[in-house]
């Protein structure tokens, strides 16, 4: 499919974060793409709607705005692709921003070479506080598990994320979209496209800033879900585990081994890891040029890898030696689907 004959919706769903939407709307108002494409709002049966703000943009932006009870950012994006005018769906959360030329870039990329999925990577805006660019930097250095997900050896089999990820009409269609776990929903999605013989790839120009509005107790909870999530989409999906998805939980096992083993007197393992966050540290101020930044990364990363690796370990366990099926087990990760 060339570039002339795909028609863009941008699909983001909402929940009580009109300010946010002003943001993205306003960024979407400068792109510099030159054929006209779709905003498609779902608000997710928020109590703080976005409808005025909506309402603000609807001169400057095509919009179809949508209201629907609360059933999750997966049903949301369902429906909202249900409810599009367009053959090929970018979907974004409320929380991003768009660079001028980002559709430009995804258009262009398309035409050259097109799947019917992609994902885009995420990055910081000069304004961010110095929290939201330390978990930034720990969601996305190749020193973390940014590494794991972004690498460019998984660019061309990539599992895009629903902040920032493309998926044809015919893909969604073909597939019924996304599930009701969450989260989890997208590389669920994307593994059942790949079994439908669709392609992902990584689109490395077509990245958003990604504000991440969360202080390190909801970082902490966010990263514990997504630990569980996985041993359920292996389990799901046999054949997609990886030796990497343990890594956060060897680390802090070995963590708490290397400070046991300076009660015997014996340092190298701590002294590794201690080496570890000298250069987490040197690699965060140099990207960043911010001290507080730095500091934060590495408080950043041990929330990160103890709530991601202690999710994974639990969820290992339960999933693999209960009775019980995932969605009796962990009932927090699932949502009830809309009945339209």
């Amino acid at each position: 499919m060339k570039t002339k004959d795909i028609s863009f919706s941008f699909i983001i769903p909402v929940y009580n974060r009109p300010n946010e939407i002003r943001e993205l709307l306003e960024s979407l108002s400068h792109q510099t793409y030159a054929r006209p494409f779709e905003i498609v709002i779902v608000e997710d049966g928020s109590q703080q709607t976005s409808e005025d703000i909506v309402g603000q943009y609807k001169e400057q932006l095509n919009i179809l705005y949508l209201f629907k009870p609360n059933s999750g950012p997966g049903d949301s994006r369902n429906c909202g692709m249900r409810k599009a005018n367009g053959n090929y769906f970018i979907l974004l959360d409320s929380d991003c921003m768009l660079p001028p030329d980002y559709l430009q870039r995804v258009a262009e990329s398309l035409n050259k070479n097109f799947v019917d999925g992609f994902g885009g990577p995420d990055t910081f805006h000069k304004d961010f506080s110095p929290l939201q660019k330390a978990i930034n930097y720990v969601m996305t250095s190749l020193l973390t598990t940014g590494g794991i997900r972004g690498h460019k050896a998984a660019a061309k089999r990539f599992q895009p994320r629903s902040f920032n990820m493309g998926i044809s009409r015919s893909a969604f269609e073909e597939t019924g979209g996304f599930g009701n776990i969450h989260p989890g929903e997208d590389p669920d999605l994307t593994l059942r496209m790949w079994k439908k013989g669709f392609q992902t790839r990584l689109i490395p120009e077509a990245y958003v800033f990604h504000k991440r509005r969360i202080d390190f107790g909801k970082f902490y909870k966010q990263m514990n879900k997504f630990g569980m999530v996985r041993p359920i989409l292996n389990q799901w999906h046999p054949g997609s585990a990886k030796l990497s998805y343990w890594f956060p939980s060897f680390f802090i096992l070995g963590l708490l081994a290397s400070i046991l083993l300076m009660a015997v007197q014996f340092y190298v393992p701590i002294l590794l890891y201690l080496l570890y966050f000298i250069l987490l540290f040197i690699d965060c101020l140099i990207q960043y040029k911010q001290p507080k930044v730095a500091i934060f990364s590495l408080w950043a990363v041990l929330v990160q890898f103890t709530a991601y690796g202690y999710g994974f370990l639990k969820s290992t366990i339960l999933v693999n030696f209960s009775s019980k099926e995932p969605q009796m087990v962990f009932p927090n990760l699932f949502f009830q689907k809309d009945q339209e």
